[in-house]
């Protein structure tokens, strides 16, 4: 999958994407990422990314030019990809929604706001899906956006030792959307605390109705 990441704060990534899961699948080709860093495209070499807002009121808005150069140019790459933009106003941005843009794109281009956001015009212009990660105020677009790529990244074949492993995490289709059961590990007893006895059975039915009954 490429995605295309139009941002002010490139090297806001660079850690995360080279670490982990999400680090060996970028080092093995399965996700290839794109950068746009929107000071490279100012109408001029004086002339800022962000302005006061029309009306008044606190912060600064990103002007509309540099933000939909950006975006023309992440199209002329990928002429297919939507635009993601990120917003409290948008949809919840949920396993299943992740599973959709998955199933439907096999490019996406990020818009990462900062500040008070995002001139309007511009969104009414380019954007395909906004989606919101909950009910908090956060510096920028780039934190969302890092989470629907890491979500992403393990939905495709190849990333995970097992390709089933998506299949029973929390909130997948097979688990009902549901969040997972409890898991346990070695030893059996911690600080006087056993592992349940299901478990421990080698009975697959008796532990697959154990699971199931403690999905919530």
């Amino acid at each position: 999958m490429d995605i295309h990441i139009i941002t002010l704060f490139p090297k806001f990534f660079e850690s995360p994407t080279e670490t982990g899961i999400l680090g060996r699948a970028v080092t093995d080709g399965l996700v290839r990422l794109h950068y746009y860093s929107l000071a490279n495209f100012k109408e001029a070499p004086n002339k800022r990314v962000d302005d006061v807002p029309y009306g008044g009121g606190a912060g600064m808005l990103l002007r509309p030019e540099p933000v939909a150069r950006a975006i023309e140019a992440a199209k002329t790459a990928a002429p297919d990809a939507p635009v993601v933009h990120f917003t409290p106003r948008g949809k919840r941005l949920t396993q299943h929604a992740t599973e959709m843009l998955k199933q439907r794109h096999t490019s996406l281009i990020l818009l990462c706001g900062r500040y008070e956001g995002i001139d309007e015009r511009v969104l009414e212009t380019f954007v395909d899906y906004h989606f919101c990660v909950g009910d908090a105020v956060l510096s920028g677009g780039e934190f969302p956006a890092l989470l629907l790529i890491d979500a992403l990244t393990r939905l495709l074949p190849g990333v995970l030792g097992n390709d089933d492993s998506p299949e029973e995490e929390s909130f997948s289709k097979r688990l009902g959307r549901k969040k997972e059961y409890p898991h346990y590990t070695r030893p059996e007893v911690w600080r006087g605390k056993s592992v349940p006895e299901t478990l421990l059975s080698g009975h697959h039915k008796n532990i697959d109705a154990w699971r199931k009954n403690r999905l919530s």
